[in-house]
């Protein structure tokens, strides 16, 4: 049983070594722990293989003084903060298609609905669980869910949009 963890860059890329404890992610200014059943075999190189609902992913982060909303500027509490469950939720999306994506391809958010309904305090761990739901197309539709300790913290849904990744950075460099 491999006991390795690929390290990945922000945007969740795997490598194509297996791993049975799940992928480190960056998200900024923190490392945090990613497990999905997507990661259980290579990434796909054709690019004619389409995503479909039902991959999922989960990503955990045990909250820090950074986390929290005072540090985070969005409010003036030692709590969990929503930017950084907005974060969580996208980071388990991103994981959940990371290797059903062609070559070249990456996905982008494009739309955000969540409740953030429970402070979750420092020192305690909380678990994003994405769930891809809807495929139109380029669009792909994910319900998430975050909890800490069986209570939901959060819940809603992103929207992302698969793109061609060298296009996308080149227009986007193009547009500053």
């Amino acid at each position: 049983m491999a006991d390795i963890a690929d390290k990945v860059s922000g945007d969740l890329r795997t490598t194509r070594r297996r791993s049975t404890c799940g992928v480190v992610a960056h998200l900024p200014g923190r490392v945090v722990r990613v497990s999905a059943s997507t990661y259980a075999v290579p990434m796909r190189e054709q690019p004619d293989q389409a995503l479909a609902p039902g991959l999922t992913a989960r990503v955990e982060l045990t909250v820090t003084d950074a986390d929290t909303a005072q540090a985070l500027g969005s409010g003036d509490v030692p709590v969990l903060g929503t930017p950084r469950v907005l974060a969580l939720a996208e980071a388990a999306t991103v994981a959940a298609t990371a290797r059903d994506l062609p070559s070249g391809a990456t996905t982008v958010g494009t739309r955000v609905a969540l409740a953030h309904l429970a402070a979750t305090p420092v020192g305690r761990t909380v678990v994003a669980q994405a769930r891809l739901t809807e495929v139109d197309r380029r669009r792909l539709v994910f319900e998430v869910d975050v909890t800490e300790g069986g209570q939901t913290v959060a819940e809603g849904q992103v929207e992302r949009v698969l793109v061609d990744r060298a296009r996308f950075v080149q227009r986007a460099g193009a547009a500053t």
